[in-house]
């Protein structure tokens, strides 16, 4: 009974100082993280938002605050560099994870002499550059995706504030702030008259921020 007690207590002893020590990793990760610095040159304020560091770093990230991850994306293009053809052969291959392959009838005997295989395109051999030259107003910008059907709920949602389904995450929020600013009764000498309309272009506006529509394009979410 004492030497079952005594290998309680030595697990119990072991356990606790993990727990402890446990705690204060997690407690030095915060810390760390708390006072980490916006990697943007001459930027002192807190970085709370990673970004890819590029191609051929992949997993690898930035830190930056809200406006210059925001600027970070806005003029990040992983495709950087690379020719037409290049971007192509990156594309097809990633139907297949980049995984090398070969032509059907030759994946036999001399697919087990590496030699034998033709070589597999990878990301390898194109050139990476700073990813800081980002900023550079030289730098191209990555093409804007093509944007999907704007649904009947969102097209009347944009009706309610006085937009087309052309209009962007940037318009959509300008002019939410121009009508709420018009229609709140605190503007209009205390008119309630308008507050229906308000109320409409409140829900609309929520509706469309939901939906995706009213976010901008690479914003951290919330």
């Amino acid at each position: 009974m004492t030497q079952k007690s005594s290998w309680f207590d030595k697990i119990s002893a072991a356990s606790a100082k993990a727990s402890a020590a446990s705690a204060k990793a997690s407690a030095a990760s915060a810390m760390k993280e708390a006072t980490r610095g916006c990697q943007h040159p001459g930027c002192k304020e807190p970085a709370e938002h990673r970004a890819p560091q590029g191609r051929d770093r992949e997993g690898q990230y930035f830190w930056f605050c809200l406006d210059h991850v925001r600027e970070y994306n806005k003029t990040y293009n992983y495709f950087s560099g690379m020719t037409d053809a290049a971007v192509a052969a990156y594309q097809k291959e990633s139907i297949i994870g980049h995984r090398p392959t070969w032509t059907m009838g030759h994946n036999g005997a001399k697919a087990k002499d590496p030699d034998a295989r033709p070589r597999a395109r990878s990301s390898e051999h194109w050139d990476i550059k700073d990813p800081f030259n980002l900023f550079a107003q030289q730098r191209q910008a990555a093409p804007e995706p093509a944007r999907r059907p704007v649904k009947n709920a969102e097209r009347k949602a944009l009706e309610v504030m006085n937009l087309d389904d052309q209009a962007s995450a940037e318009t959509i929020k300008a002019r939410y702030k121009e009508l709420v600013k018009r229609l709140h009764p605190d503007a209009n000498g205390g008119d309630r008259g308008s507050e229906d309309k308000l109320r409409a272009v409140i829900q609309a506006y929520n509706y469309l921020k939901k939906s995706g529509l009213a976010e901008p394009k690479g914003a951290p979410a919330a």
